[in-house]
């Protein structure tokens, strides 16, 4: 079937605008015009007005109206026409962000930047050093913070353009689990275990992998611990260790271990523990901090660094907001990582 030029596209297809379209949308959600109206800071009448004109222009182009009135109080009804331009007004203005958003980061207008639980300080000490050239170029900063396991998802989806961040990568499979990214890593590491059991049951500052199912275990629901565990002792870990608690988040097993609901030990990152056994991590004062030592299956480490997609830097020129901001990175990496 041949694209129409634009000179064949209808005139009023061609008088519909983007806030029309928006103005769908929302009414499709909040189901009444005055639902939309208040969403959008408006007047009911001036909702209403743009249903009125989408109904004349969509009856004339496709012989049926969008949008059938139900009375005082009822939910608009969408007939199957507004349905089917509901979905395509969505990806119509979903596609024109995109198309924007991307011409931005190409011309260096907008970053996105990602960021875990515990390397959000060294992105802030990095982006203090751009922030001048940022704020003379009008580079408009996103920062979000990013779930481990979303890290590679938010890349690949370009919702994100840089990571800062942790993965496991484990021996024999992590060439082609880095292979579309570019990596500057900071460092790699294994296990560490955060305890509140006395000296006496637990002793010394190390812990044997292998010794592990002896012990009442507080870990994570996903996320690092998860893939560690994973690749040790496969996908029914939980029956070959002794799982005390499973959690979702890092700080609710401090909390259960420094109430002594739980007596037992927490697996976490060597980072978080060292973090902890320094005394920069509150929230886990007064637990011990042990590391753990020898494999149970193939290495296994955590790798803590920062990722974005493999080629985009070279793309652009060195002055580009993304590499500018790698740069800095790499600076904190010096700074933090390689310190003796």
């Amino acid at each position: 079937m041949a694209v129409p030029g634009p000179e064949q596209y209808p005139t009023e297809l061609l008088d519909t605008t983007m806030d029309q379209l928006r103005t769908l949308i929302v009414v499709h959600e909040a189901g009444t015009a005055l639902g939309a109206a208040r969403r959008l800071g408006r007047e009911q009448s001036s909702v209403q007005k743009q249903l009125d004109t989408m109904n004349r222009t969509f009856a004339a182009l496709c012989g049926e109206e969008l949008v059938l009135k139900q009375g005082r109080g009822r939910d608009a009804l969408f007939t199957a026409t507004g349905e089917a331009l509901v979905e395509l007004a969505r990806r119509t203005l979903g596609e024109w962000a995109g198309g924007v958003h991307d011409a931005r980061r190409r011309l260096g207008r907008t970053l996105s930047v990602g960021t875990t639980r515990y390397t959000l300080g060294f992105l802030l000490d990095a982006v203090e050093h751009v922030s001048e050239d940022n704020e003379r170029e009008g580079v408009d900063l996103k920062v979000t913070h990013v779930r481990t396991g979303d890290l590679f998802t938010k890349l690949r989806t370009q919702e994100l353009d840089l990571v800062c961040g942790s993965v496991v990568v484990t021996e024999g499979e992590e060439a082609e689990l880095l292979a579309p990214y570019e990596v500057m890593e900071w460092r790699r590491s294994g296990l560490s275990l955060l305890t509140n059991l006395p000296p006496d049951r637990l002793p010394g500052a190390s812990f044997s992998a292998r010794d592990l199912p002896r012990l009442p275990l507080v870990v994570s629901a996903g996320g690092l611990i998860g893939r560690f565990l994973t690749s040790w002792y496969g996908s029914d870990y939980r029956q070959k260790l002794t799982v005390a608690a499973e959690i979702e988040a890092a700080h609710y097993g401090f909390e259960l271990l420094r109430s002594g609901v739980v007596s037992g030990a927490m697996l976490v990152t060597r980072g978080v523990g060292e973090a902890a056994a320094d005394g920069r991590l509150p929230e886990a004062g007064g637990l011990r901090t042990l590391e753990i030592v020898g494999e149970v299956g193939p290495r296994t480490e955590v790798l803590v660094g920062v990722f974005t997609r493999r080629g985009e830097r070279d793309a652009y020129p060195p002055d580009h907001p993304l590499n500018r901001l790698w740069e800095a990175l790499s600076w904190e990496s010096e700074r933090w990582w390689l310190r003796p």
